[in-house]
C-alpha cells in the first residue's frame, strides 16, 4: 500500500460531542481524540454513566464513538493523540483506548494527568478536601496503554518510524490545550479541535504563532478543524473580556446581603482563577462544588497551573455538597459558591437547589451568575431555560453574560488559514450546517470546495485525491494565476486561485503560492511576540 492519507471520521463530524477522527497513512493509523456525548446520558438513573456502562450500551446510546469502523480499515493503530481534556474529546479513553493496547496515548502534561485520574480506580473523599484527585485504590490504570506527556518542544516518533507527532500550544477554554500535528511523508496533518486565538489569556501563554507560521512554510497537507463558530463573522472574545464582565457583575451589583452562586464550566481554570481573586476582595470564602469541578481544579493545582489558596474548599459529592450548603444557609454572605449545573442537567447541583432538593433553599434576592453559554443542543437549550425559570420563581436574581467562548469564530479561522496555508481542509465538530459555513469561509479565502475542502459525515471514509467511496476524484488541473497582492480585486466566481498541489515525486518543487488576496505574512515577531 502506498503512503496515501485517509481520513476516517469516527465521531463528532455529524454532531456535537464524541469527537474521534482517525488518519491512516499507508498501513499506520493515528487516532485523534476519544470523547463522549453527554446528552444521551442525562436521562440515565443516578449513579450510571460512562464509568459504569459497557461499550456496547454506550454505543447504542450514541454516547461514545462507534469505532467498529476501524476494523474495516487496512492498518494498525499506532498512536492515540488527545488534543485537550474536555469530556467530548477525552472521556471515552477509559472505554476505547484499551482496544488498541499497543498504541501509546500522547497529550500535554495536564491532559495526561487528567487521563491518569480518569482511568485510575478511586476511593471516596473526605468532606471539604483540598488534597487533589481522589485517593487511588492502587497504582494500576484501567487501560494498558502507555501514557506519554509531551511539551511543545517534543516530537515523538510513532509506528515504524515514518510518522512523528508534535503538539503545538494553543488557547481554548481549558488549560493544556494543543493543536496536534502528525508529520507524514506528504506533509503535516494539523488537527485543530478545539481552539481560539487569544492574545490575552488569563492563565498560560498565548498561541504559538511562530510555530504555526513555520508549519505553514514547511507545508501542511491537511487541516482538520472545528467549525463550531465559523458562521460568526467576528473574533472570539479573549478570556480577559470574560474576566472583566465577571468583575462587573460581582462588584457593579450589590450582593452584600445575599447568597452568591456562580455556575461555570468545571474545566475552565482561568475563570475559576478570576473568581478566586475576586472572592478575596469580596471578603468571601470559596466553596467549589461538584465532582467534575473538583477533578479539573485539583489536577490544575497538582500540576502547578492553578494556585488554590487555603480559603478554597472543594466538595465533590452529594453528601459533602449538602454539608457545605448547610454552612451557606447559616451565613449566606460569607461564601462565594462556585458550582456545576449551568446547562440545567437533571441531577446537577444547581438544578437540585432550584428544585428545593438541598439543605439550602433559595430566597428573594439570592444571586445566581451564569458564567457560561448554553451548549447549542435542543436538550441543553430547553433544560437551561427551565432552570432559569425555576430560579426566578424561587426569588433569585439571575445574571448572564460573564462568558467568552473557547471556540474560534470567523476571524480566528481566517487567521489560522493564513498561517497554515493547508492544501486540504476537513471541517468537523457540529454537523453539516456548521461544516458548510466553514466551507463558505474557506472558499472566500481561495480554497475550492470538493477539490480542497472536504465535508464529511461520521463513518464517511475519504482518501485524499479520491472520492468518499474510493473512486478517483476528478481534480481541476488548471494552473492558477500568480497570487495577487493584498487589496487586489477578487477573481470572478468559480475561478479558483488556490495553487495546484505539488507533485509528490518532485521533492524540489517550488512552494505553493498563497491564495489570491493574501500577501505573505510578516514575521511573527512584528505581529505577536
Amino acid at each position: 500500500m502506498s503512503q496515501d492519507i485517509e481520513i476516517i471520521p469516527v465521531g463528532g463530524h455529524s454532531d456535537f460531542g464524541r469527537n474521534m477522527t482517525a488518519v491512516r497513512v499507508g498501513r499506520e493509523i493515528v487516532i485523534f481524540d476519544m470523547g463522549v456525548k453527554l446528552d444521551p446520558l442525562q436521562d440515565l438513573p443516578e449513579g450510571e454513566g460512562v464509568d459504569t456502562l459497557d461499550v456496547h450500551t454506550l454505543r447504542d446510546l450514541g454516547a461514545i464513538p462507534d469505532d467498529s469502523i476501524l476494523s474495516q480499515v487496512d492498518g494498525k493503530v499506532v498512536a492515540i493523540v488527545i488534543s485537550h481534556a474536555h469530556a467530548d474529546h477525552v472521556a471515552a479513553v477509559e472505554k476505547l483506548a484499551g482496544r488498541y493496547p499497543d498504541a501509546p496515548i500522547l497529550g500535554s502534561p495536564y491532559t495526561i494527568r487528567f487521563i491518569e485520574d480518569l482511568c485510575t480506580p478511586r476511593r471516596g473523599r473526605n468532606r471539604g478536601s483540598r488534597d487533589g484527585p481522589a485517593s487511588r485504590t492502587d497504582q494500576r490504570l484501567s487501560i494498558p496503554n502507555r501514557l506519554v506527556p509531551m511539551t511543545g518542544k517534543d516530537r515523538v516518533r510513532v509506528g515504524r518510524g515514518s510518522l512523528e507527532v508534535e503538539l503545538v500550544h494553543i488557547t481554548h477554554s481549558i488549560i493544556g490545550a494543543t493543536l496536534p500535528v502528525l508529520h507524514t511523508p506528504k506533509g503535516a496533518v494539523v488537527y485543530a479541535l478545539d481552539f481560539k486565538l487569544d492574545d490575552t489569556p488569563v492563565l498560560g501563554a498565548k498561541p504559538d504563532y511562530r510555530r504555526l507560521a513555520q508549519l505553514g512554510r514547511e507545508g501542511v497537507h491537511l487541516l482538520i478543524t472545528e467549525a463550531t463558530n465559523a458562521h460568526k463573522d467576528e473574533k472570539t472574545d479573549s478570556e480577559m473580556i470574560a474576566r472583566l464582565r465577571l468583575k462587573d457583575l460581582l462588584f457593579g451589583v450589590d450582593h452584600e446581603k445575599e447568597a452568591l452562586f456562580v455556575s461555570t464550566f468545571s474545566s475552565n481554570s482561568a475563570r475559576i482563577h478570576s473568581m478566586i481573586e475576586y472572592a478575596e476582595d469580596l471578603d468571601r470564602d470559596i466553596l467549589l462544588m461538584g465532582r467534575s469541578m473538583e477533578r479539573y481544579q485539583s489536577i490544575a493545582a497538582s500540576t502547578g497551573l492553578l494556585n488554590v489558596p487555603d480559603h478554597v474548599r472543594m466538595f465533590p459529592n452529594r453528601e459533602s455538597a449538602n454539608q457545605a450548603l448547610r454552612l451557606v444557609a447559616e451565613d449566606p454572605t460569607k461564601y462565594l459558591v462556585i458550582l456545576t449545573g449551568h446547562q440545567g442537567e437533571p441531577g446537577a447541583l444547581l438544578t437540585r437547589i432550584a428544585n428545593g432538593q438541598t439543605p439550602y433553599k433559595m430566597s428573594k434576592r439570592d444571586d445566581v451568575i451564569f458564567s457560561s453559554n448554553v451548549i447549542p443542543t435542543p436538550t441543553n437549550i430547553e433544560a437551561r431555560g427551565d432552570l432559569e425559570k425555576r430560579l426566578k420563581k424561587a426569588g433569585a436574581r439571575v445574571f448572564k453574560g460573564a462568558h467568552a467562548s473557547g471556540h474560534a469564530s470567523g476571524v480566528d479561522h481566517r487567521e489560522l488559514l493564513m498561517l497554515l496555508q493547508p492544501e486540504h481542509i476537513v471541517p468537523a465538530h457540529g454537523g453539516f450546517e456548521l461544516q458548510q459555513a466553514y466551507s463558505t469561509l474557506a472558499e472566500e479565502e481561495g480554497w475550492k470546495p470538493r477539490r480542497d475542502i472536504h465535508v464529511l459525515a461520521n463513518a464517511q471514509r475519504f482518501v485524499l485525491g479520491k472520492g468518499p467511496s474510493g473512486e478517483p476524484r476528478k481534480v481541476d488541473a488548471a494552473v492558477p494565476k500568480p497570487a495577487a497582492k493584498r487589496g487586489a480585486p477578487k477573481k470572478a466566481p468559480g475561478k479558483s486561485h488556490r495553487p495546484a498541489a505539488k507533485a509528490p515525486a518532485k521533492k524540489a518543487a517550488a512552494k505553493p503560492q498563497k491564495p489570491a488576496g493574501r500577501a505573505p505574512r510578516k514575521a511573527p515577531a512584528t505581529h505577536r511576540a
